[in-house]
């Protein structure tokens, strides 16, 4: 059985899932023929959220920290999706810099570190890595929870390259989600390859347009597979960046999130849905570690906004009025041991490599589960994900609903690819 789901183990999600593993011949050559026009995210991560009546990502991440959260039956799968997209990109790459985040002192990240670095040292690179920080002057060891130790270095800039002080990569491989703004020693790098680009980092990424991408990738996969593409898709609406906390825009938010409530609760009457509709107002920059307010009523806006200032503040960072987005909830119906989950799915290039479930044992069905105290569980994924199981009963087989939840991932990073086409600030130069 598909461990510890309750509710997903009916309804129309049963019904997409065989539609899913009917057409699986006609969704592989769908997704070959798209990988043919549009190139694939270097890596990322899709937040999913299964409601038993839908199944949508929440969140794609182009930066994805939780690599050590993969078994280690999943890196295989990690270093020949590693081998293929560096193949792709740099044949006769030799040295791959790694330039982390800012979260060096949190032993979890570290080991997503390590793990990345033992991928690519696999896939036949040599690795090392660099730091932002410039508090780092000479190599540093950091050390892990396991005894062992990582060592960053200072960057150095030569001209139009960046290394390290006797490394002079070819290829360099951002950690970082850039969501402080573009540092000065990233720009320019025209004679090597910098992954992801700087247009997929939070100073110029926007979930909206990420969501308007999705919105017509899943038009797209829904008129191949004859199904509704709200299925897959939460609706979300973006809202132009009033300085709520100064008491502005109050009203067109409020509209916008009664549109998109009117809209969920025609669509739940239409399927004979009994769950109450709720929205998520995010800010359309940052990443995941941002705040989200949920509400279930345009009203609950205007009794914030008579509050006062403070109580709107959950979004602001300083930097003046954001524009927001306004987002369709999509609970979730999984647990794993009585806590609420929602499963993760890890890619490289074009190739799903694994997957876990993120759990948050205080935190309710409708809430972010990207939280402080949330935890994860890998041994959901343990069967390949990329071996489905025709003729099996819908929601009884693992293998079979976790290459369901791969198509759908696999739909949002398709869905990045086409928003970072869209944003690229270079673009005319190819056109």
């Amino acid at each position: 059985m598909v461990p510890h789901l309750t509710t997903a183990l009916t309804g129309p999600i049963n019904e997409l899932e065989q539609r899913i593993l009917e057409s699986m011949p006609a969704i592989e050559r769908w997704f070959r023929l798209e990988w043919m026009e549009h190139t694939p995210p270097f890596y990322s991560s899709v937040d999913l959220r299964n409601a038993g009546f839908k199944l949508a990502p929440v969140g794609t991440h182009l930066f994805p920290g939780g690599f050590n959260n993969l078994t280690q039956d999943m890196l295989p799968l990690s270093v020949q999706a590693a081998m293929a997209a560096i193949e792709k990109i740099c044949p006769e790459a030799k040295n791959l810099l790694l330039i982390p985040g800012k979260q060096t002192h949190s032993s979890f990240y570290l080991s997503n570190l390590a793990t990345l670095k033992r991928i690519f040292t696999q896939a036949g690179l040599n690795v090392r890595l660099g730091s932002l920080d410039p508090a780092i002057t000479e190599p540093t060891e950091l050390n892990l929870a396991d005894g062992s130790s990582l060592t960053v270095e200072p960057l150095l800039r030569q001209r139009g390259r960046l290394g390290l002080k006797d490394f002079d990569p070819c290829t360099i491989l951002l950690n970082n989600e850039l969501s402080e703004g573009v540092p000065r020693v990233l720009e320019h790098l025209h004679e090597q390859y910098l992954l992801p680009p700087l247009h997929a980092g939070w100073t110029l990424r926007r979930k909206s347009q990420h969501f308007k991408s999705y919105e017509e990738v899943a038009k797209k996969f829904s008129k191949l597979l004859g199904m509704d593409p709200w299925l897959i898709h939460p609706m979300s609406v973006p809202v132009s960046g009033e300085d709520l906390s100064a008491g502005h825009g109050l009203e067109a938010l409020q509209t916008q999130v009664d549109l998109v409530l009117s809209k969920t609760r025609k669509k739940y009457k239409d399927y004979g849905i009994q769950e109450k509709p709720f929205v998520l107002i995010k800010p359309d920059a940052g990443g995941h570690s941002q705040g989200t307010l949920m509400l279930r009523d345009a009203k609950e806006l205007a009794d914030l906004g008579r509050r006062g200032a403070g109580a709107l503040n959950w979004f602001q960072s300083g930097h003046g009025p954001h524009q927001l987005l306004v987002q369709e909830g999509v609970v979730t119906h999984e647990r794993v041991n009585e806590a609420v989950a929602e499963p993760v799915v890890y890619m490289m290039d074009r190739y799903v490599v694994g997957g876990f479930y993120r759990i948050h044992a205080e935190r309710g069905s409708e809430e972010n589960l990207n939280a402080p105290g949330s935890s994860f569980v890998p041994l959901a994924f343990a069967q390949s994900s990329q071996l489905p199981r025709p003729g099996e009963k819908p929601g009884a087989s693992a293998p079979n609903r976790f290459y369901m939840y791969g198509v759908i991932a696999r739909l949002a990073m398709l869905a990045a690819s086409y928003e970072l086409e869209v944003t690229d600030p270079e673009a005319e130069v190819y056109a």
